[in-house]
C-alpha cells in the first residue's frame, strides 16, 4: 500500500508497535525513514534499528524493547497538506528539552538542539518524548 505521507506512516507503526507491546516493527526502507531511526536510536526512545530485505523491497526492522527511554508520544508536525519550517531563532524546544523535535535541514536530518548547535533551521519533522 502507497501512503501520501510515508514518515507519518512510519511514525504510526511505531505507535502501534508499542501500544500492542511489540518486540520490533518493520517499516518500508528509506534514507530519511532511516536516518529518523538512527536518531531516534542514539537518543535511546528505540533499541536498535537495521536494514533487512522482507521479500522484493528492502526495509526497515526497528527493535522496540530494551529501549532506554519510554516513547510516550511520537508526533508528526510537519504534513505535506502543510510543511512546517522553522529558522535557526525559533527552533521550538519539547517539554523544556526533556524531549526531542527532529528537524531536516541543509546539513541533514538532525535534532532541534543540534540544529541550533550549528546554526541551521529547517523543516520540522516531528517531535518524541
Amino acid at each position: 500500500m502507497m501512503t501520501t505521507d510515508p514518515i507519518a506512516d512510519m511514525l504510526t507503526r511505531l505507535r502501534n508497535g508499542l501500544s500492542s507491546n511489540k518486540s520490533a516493527v518493520v517499516i518500508p526502507h528509506s534514507k530519511v525513514k532511516f536516518e529518523i531511526a538512527k536518531i531516534l536510536k542514539a537518543r535511546g526512545y528505540i533499541a536498535g534499528v537495521k536494514e533487512t530485505k522482507t521479500g522484493a523491497f528492502p526495509a526497515l526492522e526497528v527493535q522496540l524493547s530494551g529501549a532506554e527511554k519510554k516513547i510516550t508520544t511520537i508526533a508528526r508536525i510537519s504534513k505535506p497538506g502543510r510543511r512546517m519550517y522553522t529558522p535557526k531563532s525559533e527552533i521550538p524546544s519539547v517539554l523544556g528539552g526533556r524531549g526531542i523535535v527532529i528537524i531536516s535541514t541543509p546539513a541533514g536530518i538532525m535534532t532541534g538542539s543540534e540544529a541550533k548547535k550549528k546554526g541551521v533551521g529547517g523543516e520540522l519533522i516531528c517531535t518524541v518524548y
